[in-house]
């Protein structure tokens, strides 16, 4: 059973949601990325989304944008964030680490290298967001050789044709975007994104996990109601970006989610 299917296994026997924290690699430092991590995990996350830093993020706003810049000014590339993995897991054995990013890095390196590395550093599943799925077949058999999983993306604007395909080559979790827009923008309706959370759930064989518009506990319960878990991201980026201890402040922001979902 891989480190994905034992969280959510573990999290449906206890009646709990899983909480998915997403920072930047290399921002607000290359010496935090690490820290962050840890502390993420000792304040109740279940799995990590760690962005890999690119020049062009389109699905992102304004927030996420930024950090990216900064962190590639910093020279965080694929091999940084592989490093980073890689120590994280020096004292976490169990956290699910999920890279989130864009396909020209997986390209210029290859799908079968890229997958092969990932999997030596540690990384669990990788979640592309300019990869349509009909267009994916490579990949996923790369990574799946690897055991490595592709996490795909679902959005209120996908067709039941496409939510019945995406279901069939889903594998971790499935990723539901909740509104149509970048991450960070304030459009988060939870009533609409429920009713079309139920219907995917009711459909997909591997839990759904809602995220974009989620910034604090009260959005982060709200969406949990109908989903199996919620990513926080640019809420979270924003938090750490000028804190004098990122690694604290990663802490002090999440533990209140946590606590909500678990209410």
């Amino acid at each position: 059973m891989t480190r994905i299917d034992a969280c959510f296994s573990q999290l449906r026997a206890q009646g709990r949601k899983a909480l998915v924290p997403f920072i930047t690699a290399g921002d607000p430092s290359l010496d935090a990325t690490v820290p962050v991590m840890r502390a993420l995990a000792e304040a109740g996350a279940d799995v990590l989304e760690l962005g890999v830093p690119f020049s062009d993020p389109m699905a992102d706003g304004p927030t996420i944008q930024r950090s990216s810049e900064r962190a590639i000014a910093r020279g965080a590339g694929l091999a940084y964030v592989f490093e980073c993995v890689r120590r994280f897991r020096e004292t976490d054995a169990d956290t699910p680490v999920v890279l989130m990013g864009y396909l020209n890095p997986v390209e210029i390196r290859g799908a079968e290298r890229f997958a092969a590395d990932a999997v030596a550093a540690g990384v669990d599943g990788v979640l592309l967001v300019d990869l349509p799925p009909e267009e994916a077949g490579e990949f996923r058999d790369a990574f799946a050789g690897h055991g490595l999983a592709l996490i795909l993306l679902a959005a209120p604007t996908t067709d039941d044709a496409r939510i019945a395909h995406l279901c069939s080559q889903a594998v971790g979790y499935l990723y539901y975007v909740s509104f149509a827009g970048v991450t960070g923008a304030d459009r988060l309706d939870t009533g609409v994104a429920g009713q079309r959370l139920q219907t995917i759930r009711a459909h997909s064989p591997v839990p759904v996990v809602a995220g974009f518009g989620i910034k604090d506990a009260a959005s982060a319960a709200a969406m949990a109601r109908e989903a199996d878990g919620v990513v926080v991201g640019s809420a979270l980026v924003a938090a750490i970006a000028d804190a004098a201890d990122p690694a604290a402040a990663a802490r002090t922001f999440l533990q209140p989610l946590r606590a909500a979902l678990d209410a």
